[in-house]
């Protein structure tokens, strides 16, 4: 799974004109999963967002979690994240996960972190989504399952 977080001020999300989630502080989390990941890549990813040290303490440092700061995550399906852009001029997304493999690892990264205690709220699986967001900082991080646990 290939993830980018945003720490964000504010985020939100719309299809087709109506808010389907918004959050205040916390961590914009566009998803991407890849052919061959699994449950585990699920589990070390909600476990990485939830305690990955990218909010300030008091000194401006960035020594604080998700769940330091009390932070919610905005969830958002993004398959593109697994396009090769190598060869030619159109996207190659032989590496995305199919669409039923997919949607079940990206609700169970949102479960884990539910269960974990942090408030998510989610776009709408393979909908057209609206992504609006205040970057704080910017802060923004790629993080990816297989090189973290492997």
């Amino acid at each position: 799974m290939r993830a980018v977080l945003q720490r964000v001020t504010s985020a939100s999300v719309e299809v087709e004109g109506k808010m389907v989630g918004q959050i205040r502080l916390g961590l914009l989390v566009l998803l991407g999963v890849a052919k061959g990941d699994s449950e585990a890549d699920g589990r070390y990813l909600a476990e990485k967002i939830r305690t990955l040290r990218v909010f300030s303490d008091e000194q401006g440092k960035m020594n604080r979690s998700l769940v330091d700061v009390g932070g919610e995550v905005l969830l958002v399906s993004q398959f593109t994240l697994l396009g090769r852009t190598a060869n030619g001029r159109r996207p190659s997304f032989d590496e995305a996960a199919s669409p039923d493999e997919a949607k079940r690892l990206y609700e169970l990264v949102a479960m884990e972190l539910r269960v974990q205690g942090t408030i998510v709220e989610t776009g709408v699986f393979a909908a057209h989504m609206q992504v609006a967001l205040l970057n704080d900082g910017p802060v923004t991080f790629v993080v990816d399952s297989r090189e973290g646990r492997f």
